[in-house]
C-alpha cells in the first residue's frame, strides 16, 4: 500500500469513529480530534487513544495499559489487528463497553 492509499484508509477510519462517538453523550463519553489523533475521554480522566502510525502503514489503539497494532487487510475491507486478527471497530466496542459497563453498538453498525 502506497502512503496515499494509507493516508486515505486510515483517515477514513478515523473519521468513521469520530461519527460513532458523537453518538454518545459527552457527560458519559466525550471525544477529541486533531491530526491523525481521535482520543476518547471518559469521566474522572481516563483517556483512550486511536492514531495512525504512518511509518509503519498502522492504527494503532492504546486503552488504558492495553494497545494494539492494525493492518489493513484488503480482502475484508477492515483493520485488523497484526496478532490476532480481531478487527479494530469490534474492539473499539468491546473495551468501551467494558469502561462504559453496558453494551454498545459497535462503530460499524449504522
Amino acid at each position: 500500500m502506497d502512503k496515499q492509499e494509507f493516508s486515505r484508509l486510515a483517515d477514513e477510519c478515523l473519521a468513521q469513529v469520530s461519527r460513532w462517538l458523537e453518538r454518545f453523550d459527552p457527560d458519559e463519553l466525550d471525544f477529541a480530534t486533531s491530526d491523525g489523533v481521535v482520543t476518547l475521554e471518559f469521566p474522572g480522566g481516563t483517556r483512550y487513544v486511536l492514531n495512525r502510525q504512518s511509518a509503519a502503514s498502522q492504527m494503532w489503539f492504546a486503552a488504558g495499559a492495553r494497545a494494539w497494532h492494525y493492518d489493513w487487510d484488503p480482502a475484508q475491507g477492515a483493520w485488523v489487528d497484526d496478532r490476532d486478527r480481531h478487527r479494530l471497530l469490534d474492539r473499539l466496542a468491546e473495551v468501551v463497553s467494558e469502561r462504559l459497563g453496558r453494551p454498545v453498538a459497535g462503530a460499524s453498525s449504522r
